[in-house]
């Protein structure tokens, strides 16, 4: 049902846009195409890519946030919350004010390294005082580390001239997302989420507490890093294609976990078609809410995300 759902919402973003398409049209441009037709030329050359974008780092991001979420049985992990989208963005701004003709797979890279930074950085804090790595302790640092990399990058962007190259990734939107970038992209996210499911049953029991999983044979601390690895890259990937997108990692897992229980063999392939099914839906909404102008994709997103956050955080401040 999701994955229908998924089709039918890419479906309907490819069909709407600043130029009126009929569906028939958009059926011919996908299935059929004539590069003679300015139509079909848009269809396949912006929209198809863009739609076919935004489903497959929405997916990598609900799949990160479901990681996080499970590993460090923290409920309000999420890429963005926690500092690594932040870590990410500041390397992109290191990159574009030193090395601004970087290649967009270099650039990529980059993006990853920094999340692994921001990752490690907010693990050490959260870790570094009596007590151990806590809920609690985990989203503060995260909160710290990523107000902080924000500054530098904002002081980076005036510094260098740099604001409307940042103003993007600040910003958010996959209207820059073109067919060579899905090249990188799509292989790189699908192996990911697919190494993901791989470890889910793990990580179901590690969800339920380290000493349950140590007593079922599960390697908690080689799963801990292969999962955090595995969510910074997914992260970082984003980030690097359509900037700091935060909430969709929070928000998606726990709907997932509504609909299919507590299993991550469930969750996490659910969370990849639900998030690919939000940022698509986000795109739409940022495009068709004041045509021609587009919308920041971030703003779309945020307006569930941001009182789905302070639900969670409300139920459970008790706990953390």
């Amino acid at each position: 049902m999701a994955l229908f759902a998924l089709l039918v919402v890419m479906f309907i973003a490819i069909s709407f846009g600043a130029k009126d398409l009929t569906l028939s049209t958009v059926w011919s441009a996908i299935f059929h195409y004539n590069g003679a037709l300015t139509t079909h030329q848009i269809i396949h050359e912006l929209r198809f890519p863009r739609v076919l974008g935004a489903a497959i780092i929405g997916a990598g991001f609900a799949v990160a946030g479901a990681l996080m979420q499970g590993i460090t049985r923290n409920p309000l992990a999420d890429s963005g919350i926690l500092g690594i989208n932040a870590g990410a963005t500041f390397m992109v701004a290191l990159s574009f004010a030193f090395f601004p003709a970087i290649s967009y797979s270099t650039l990529m890279l980059v993006s990853f390294l920094g999340a692994v930074f921001s990752t490690a950085v907010i693990f050490l804090l959260g870790s570094s005082t009596p007590g151990g790595l806590t809920p609690l302790r985990l989203t503060i640092a995260g909160a710290v580390v990523a107000a902080l990399l924000h500054s530098l990058s904002t002081g980076i962007a005036i510094y260098y001239n740099l604001n409307q190259d940042l103003a993007f990734w600040y910003a958010g939107g996959v209207a820059g997302v073109k067919w060579h970038h899905l090249k990188l992209l799509i292989p790189i996210i699908l192996l990911a989420i697919l190494c993901s499911m791989m470890i889910s049953r793990s990580i179901s029991l590690i969800s339920l507490g380290d000493e349950v999983s140590v007593n079922l044979g599960v390697k908690t601390g080689r799963i801990r890093v292969l999962g955090i690895v595995l969510a910074v890259l997914l992260a970082g990937i984003g980030v690097s294609a359509v900037g700091s997108i935060g909430f969709v990692g929070l928000v998606i897992p726990h709907i997932a976990r509504k609909i299919v229980g507590v299993d991550y063999r469930f969750i996490i392939p659910l969370s990849s078609l639900l998030g690919a099914v939000l940022l698509v839906l986000a795109d739409l909404g940022a495009r068709m809410v004041h045509p021609p102008k587009e919308l920041a994709i971030s703003l779309m997103v945020a307006l569930i995300g941001v009182p789905f956050f302070l639900y969670l955080a409300r139920r459970e401040r008790r706990s953390l």
